[in-house]
């Protein structure tokens, strides 16, 4: 019996090996740059130096409100428009297939390409979405120069690209639903909604469970749309933790830009874990 345990435990050796080169190995570097001042040449050990001067930033507080916010709307928002469209785009209209093909295509376009395309839609001036705004009358909206609605315009982007792969997720647990549950709910006369409340809502749970996970984690790692789009600003306002630790790296503050990335993984993991332990708590057996 011990021989035949030691023998299935060595198909765990590649995964473990992978899992230490490009994983463990990197974070226990990482853990160790952070705590120096370097560059490609030397380093030099500096303490917690590094993380008492992220931590001072003037712009750390706001990147990591603008982080949360961020995170919590586009979760929320793809969240609700993933689920609706989802239940769309499983019922008996002819062309459903068409339409998946639609919603999911954003999410084939680069970010970069779809933060540059945005940037000049959202012009304030000769941006099309001004354009036709005026063309109604109303006034042109400077979308990505006002510090109060530069966040929301850009939140309302990435979710618009990302919600195909959360409506995706949703259609594949929803088609695994048993369809007797619906049969037996119609012969007992519930409603459509009553069927969508008591059958589609709990069953999916594990679809919603993942799109939550993946796009509350992809909201607090998002970087290349907002740089894209703002590169930041104007100010601090679309600041976020990665742009904030990209402006030292690039700025040559090596070690304080690999401190940044730590308390980054710190926080994004003592969120996502306690998050995920939650969500399967309320799985349905």
């Amino acid at each position: 019996m011990n021989r035949r345990r030691i023998y299935s435990n060595w198909f765990m050796v590649p995964a473990m090996a992978i899992f230490t080169v490009f994983f463990l190995i990197p974070t226990v570097i990482s853990l160790f740059f952070s705590l120096t001042v370097w560059n490609f040449d030397s380093f030099t050990f500096c303490g917690l130096d590094n993380f008492k001067t992220f931590f001072s930033d003037e712009s750390l507080y706001s990147s990591i409100i603008n982080t949360m916010i961020y995170a919590i709307l586009t979760c929320v928002l793809k969240l609700v428009l993933a689920f609706f469209l989802a239940v769309f785009l499983t019922s008996k209209i002819k062309t459903k297939n068409f339409l998946r093909s639609v919603v999911f295509f954003p999410n084939l376009i680069s970010t970069v390409a779809v933060g540059i395309t945005f940037s000049a839609l959202m012009h304030p001036t000769k941006g099309l979405i001004n354009q036709v705004i005026t063309t109604f009358g109303g006034t042109s909206v400077d979308w990505l120069g006002n510090t109060d609605i530069a966040l929301y315009s850009v939140i309302l982007t990435d979710v618009w690209k990302g919600v195909g792969v959360a409506t995706v997720i949703f259609i594949a647990g929803m088609q695994s639903i048993d369809k007797t549950f619906y049969e037996a709910a119609a012969i007992d006369g519930a409603s459509a909604w009553q069927r969508l409340k008591a059958i589609t809502v709990p069953l999916s749970r594990p679809a919603m469970n993942s799109v939550i996970i993946l796009s509350f984690i992809g909201g607090l790692r998002t970087f290349d749309l907002i740089w894209a789009m703002t590169g930041g600003g104007p100010g601090y306002a679309t600041e976020v933790m990665a742009s904030t630790v990209y402006k030292q790296y690039a700025a040559g503050y090596y070690g304080l830009s690999t401190a940044g990335n730590v308390i980054m993984f710190a926080l994004i993991a003592l969120m996502a874990f306690p998050l995920q332990k939650f969500l399967l708590s309320k799985e349905v057996d």
